[in-house]
């Protein structure tokens, strides 16, 4: 909660950190947007005719799962630097080390927030609306920034004692994309469904994508959400309470 109260100090940091990466940028991080929409269009064309799947199902379904995916990955790919980025904060200054948890978060919600006007876009070219089921992805999003949030403050605590754990995340997460339906439906798996039903990122990510494309969520997705979050919320417990005294030495 102390860190919460903090709010300014953290979502300025935040923001920081999203100007200091694109400093002197004309667009911005809308570079980002840009490279995000090049990139949906490209696959959205090559995976509908590889698939033989009509444009206007599978370009959706690409977009929404890349622009949830990048969110996810972030979380993943960034939490090795959550601490050891903030070295100077941290031996400088007490916070609540919430703190460096939130301002990651908030910067890669930023980030997400202006992609996601890729949807829009393909929305509009598409002519196609949600309706209100839409809505529950906003209960999707929380849920999903919770879980990045406590995989990126886990994957800090255990990256500021060992620094190869972030390239070895970064390996992981590049072939977990390819085994998550992304850019591939699950009905493609006919007779082995399980193969996604057992990818709990096919679950976070569909939490999100299915409302946003006008289909109630499974119960299956929302009981395996449920099942990650206590399993990661134990084991983020458990290492910042063993560890918590620890992290100052360690970056």
């Amino acid at each position: 909660m102390e860190g919460l109260s903090l709010w300014r100090l953290w979502t300025r940091l935040g923001w920081n950190d999203i100007l200091q990466r694109y400093r002197r940028s004309i667009l911005g991080p809308f570079w980002l947007t840009a490279s995000m929409a090049i990139m949906v269009i490209m696959l959205g064309v090559l995976y509908a005719e590889l698939f033989s799947t009509p444009i206007n199902d599978l370009l959706p379904f690409l977009c929404i799962g890349l622009l949830v995916w990048n969110l996810l990955a972030s979380f993943l790919t960034e939490g090795g630097t959550l601490f050891t980025g903030s070295e100077s904060y941290i031996k400088q200054i007490r916070l609540p080390y919430s703190v460096y948890v939130y301002r990651s978060a908030w910067s890669k919600l930023v980030i997400f927030l202006h992609n996601f006007l890729i949807y829009f876009g393909v929305l509009l070219y598409f002519w196609i609306w949600p309706g209100t089921i839409g809505l529950l992805a906003i209960p999707g999003l929380l849920i999903l920034l919770f879980n990045g949030a406590l995989a990126n403050l886990s994957i800090g605590i255990v990256s500021a004692r060992f620094r190869d754990v972030p390239q070895v995340v970064s390996s992981v997460v590049q072939i977990v994309f390819f085994v998550t339906p992304i850019f591939w439906k699950p009905e493609l798996l006919k007779s082995r469904p399980y193969i996604a039903d057992v990818n709990p990122f096919f679950h976070l990510v569909e939490i999100i994508r299915a409302p946003l494309l006008g289909v109630f969520p499974t119960a299956l997705n929302y009981w395996a959400v449920a099942l990650i979050t206590m399993v990661n919320l134990l084991i983020t417990g458990l290492l910042f309470v063993r560890f918590r005294s620890r992290i100052a030495y360690w970056v």
